[in-house]
């Protein structure tokens, strides 16, 4: 069951490959300005690592000398390029996943696999947050113990905030996101975007994942 979930995300993957590769390109740049044309790629950065989309071929890789993208990072690329709508704009309106258009039925889900890891994973470690949020060139922000805004793509800004434990309670997270995420993205690749800034800011900071991570693998 696990290999076949495995192939299943490789598999969507490569038909998302094949799917850039019909796309009109100087729609796509209307809808995605973000993207820069280098070298035979599209380029695009995803929490502070550049990756590069193939105009030969639609596949995703690293263009920044390190570690490949895994599943989730190349999804919610793909994702970003098929499904952001053209003329979407940055709101300045700040809400948590539950609150996005239409992702009520998911932030159960969510809370488990996204919030509370990024709570028990980071419990201890406010320090190493913070230091990961500035190698990301992250915005500070007054709230929470540690509070901060970061870029999962240059149209999707979000804000991490984290209450360090203490002796009555545990340690607390919250991350919200622009309302106009959803005119960028698919409302289920707003849980995956969440996963892998999380473990972005994990790997910055040499820190084990830990909890019930929702994970592509």
């Amino acid at each position: 069951m696990k290999d076949e979930k495995i192939s299943n995300y490789v598999k969507l993957c490569e038909d998302w490959a094949d799917k850039f590769m019909k796309m009109d390109l100087e729609n796509l740049r209307k809808r995605v300005p973000e993207l820069k044309e280098e070298k035979g790629f599209f380029t695009l950065v995803h929490f502070g690592r550049k990756y590069g989309i193939s105009l030969k071929n639609g596949r995703i890789c690293s263009m920044d000398g390190q570690r490949e993208p895994d599943t989730t990072e190349m999804l919610n690329i793909y994702t970003l390029l098929g499904y952001a709508k053209e003329g979407a704009f940055f709101m300045n309106k700040w809400v948590p996943f539950a609150d996005l258009r239409n992702a009520r039925p998911f932030a159960p889900a969510y809370k488990v696999g996204e919030t509370d890891v990024f709570e028990a994973t980071f419990s201890g470690h406010e320090k190493e947050l913070r230091e990961a949020f500035g190698k990301l060139g992250g915005k500070e922000l007054p709230q929470g113990d540690v509070g901060y805004e970061i870029r999962a793509f240059e149209c999707m800004p979000m804000r991490f905030f984290f209450w360090e434990r203490d002796e009555e309670f545990e340690a607390q997270g919250n991350i919200l996101f622009d309302y106009s995420a959803t005119d960028f993205n698919h409302v289920e690749s707003a849980v995956s975007i969440a996963d892998a800034g999380i473990r972005r800011l994990a790997e910055l900071a040499d820190l084990p994942v830990r909890g019930k991570s929702f994970r592509m693998k």
